[in-house]
């Protein structure tokens, strides 16, 4: 275990061999879980050590934030300069790179990948193996379906990266993918093993291949009440 004196970890709990780097803020009730590490520094910080120890990383480190009464699975990576708001919960092998918000509430599922400089709203549900790359924009109340994929380079491997938004309370089925630089209007729903190429306007559902344009989310959301009642 190593916990760093930068810390603050008053009334944190932790359930076991857990690393905090470097002046890390971390809020009451929150939960750090087996082999959760907090804090890490970027590589461009590493790779200038003559020594890698966490000693020097604590040295380096900016550390992380992360409100109060979040629960962070065993062996959860958050890197330096995250911010995670409060009743945030993440599932067992999470990354969580430098420069990514997240907002309250939000759950982020097993072995997803949320990479740099993304920025996440309140009541998000992210499931298991999705990933998330540098310049996403993610409103509230979003739901990502177990791996969804979006992409940040329409030509890989080029030198300009392109986010992709997703607005308020949008759907994004299991293993969706979403194309560099497109906005998934507020509302709408993307199926599962859908392909997005072009902007999805607001409260519309597409399916496909690419994806194409079928109904309302009104019409969506009646037949999902229909379903639930048998």
């Amino acid at each position: 275990m190593f916990l760093s004196k930068k810390a603050n970890l008053e009334g944190v709990s932790i359930e076991g061999d857990v690393t905090v780097i470097g002046p890390s803020s971390i809020g009451r009730g929150t939960v750090l879980g087996m082999y959760s590490v907090i804090g890490y520094p970027t590589y461009g910080k590493i790779r200038s050590l003559n020594r890698r120890d966490l000693e020097s990383y604590d040295d380096l480190s900016e550390g992380a934030i992360i409100g109060e009464n979040c629960f962070l699975r065993s062996h959860s990576i958050v890197y330096e300069r995250v911010k995670i708001g409060n009743g945030v919960q993440t599932g067992h092998a999470v990354l969580i790179r430098e420069d990514t918000i997240i907002g309250d509430g939000t759950v982020v599922g097993t072995h997803a990948i949320v990479d740099g400089g993304v920025a996440i709203g309140r009541n998000v549900s992210i499931q298991s193996g999705t990933y998330i790359p540098p310049e996403s924009r993610i409103g509230d109340g979003v739901f990502l379906a177990p791996f969804v994929v979006i992409t940040n380079d329409k030509y890989p491997a080029s030198k300009r990266l392109l986010g992709v938004t997703i607005e308020d309370d949008a759907v994004i089925g299991a293993n969706a993918v979403l194309i560099s630089g497109v906005r998934i209007g507020e509302g709408a729903v993307v199926a599962s093993g859908a392909v997005v190429t072009r902007d999805v306007p607001p409260r519309k559902v597409v399916v496909g291949v690419p994806a194409r344009v079928v109904m309302s989310r009104e019409e969506y959301d009646r037949k999902k009440r229909e379903y639930e009642e048998g």
